[in-house]
């Protein structure tokens, strides 16, 4: 009961969930950094069988496949940045977070299918996603840049009683 009782202390639970968090993010970095090795050595796969293969039409849907592809795995490669900058400061850094996001808005906009153009729903929706995604940008960036960040560590307790 006492060790119950020591762990849901505010600063022995706050330390448990602080390496549960970075545990955690330990894990999720080492999935997705096997998930992006496997990816890359079927994209190298597909691109090598394409480029023997002599009748592969490059300018077509195979090129905008390829194209989705390495998009997709610099995606990657940024939110695993996120996940050791995570690691490194124990702060989510939000402007690395928007432009992952503006990464994946442009991959969808370079990767659309033939037709597209037909669906102006889809093209307006991708059209407020980006403008929606640099105004926050713009705005975090603008905020950061005149004052620093209020929070750089884990959580730590203070020694003092509140009064």
């Amino acid at each position: 009961m006492t060790k119950l009782r020591r762990l849901l202390q505010d600063a022995s639970y706050l330390h448990l969930i602080d390496r549960s968090e970075q545990a955690l993010a330990k894990v999720l970095g080492l999935v997705l950094l096997v998930v992006m090795v496997a990816g890359t050595v079927q994209l190298i796969g597909a691109v090598a069988l394409a480029v023997v293969q002599p009748d592969t039409p490059w300018l077509g849907s195979k090129l905008n496949s390829v194209l989705g592809d390495l998009l997709t795995l610099l995606i990657a490669i940024e939110v695993l940045q996120n996940i050791t900058s995570y690691l490194r400061r124990h702060v989510v850094q939000i402007e690395l977070v928007l432009l992952t996001a503006m990464t994946a808005v442009a991959r969808k906009v370079i990767v659309l299918p033939p037709g597209a153009e037909s669906k102006p729903q889809l093209l307006a929706g991708l059209g407020v996603a980006v403008l929606a995604l640099a105004g926050a940008y713009w705005l975090v960036r603008s905020l950061s840049l005149r004052k620093p960040p209020s929070r750089t560590g884990p959580a730590i307790r203070f020694r003092e009683q509140d009064r």
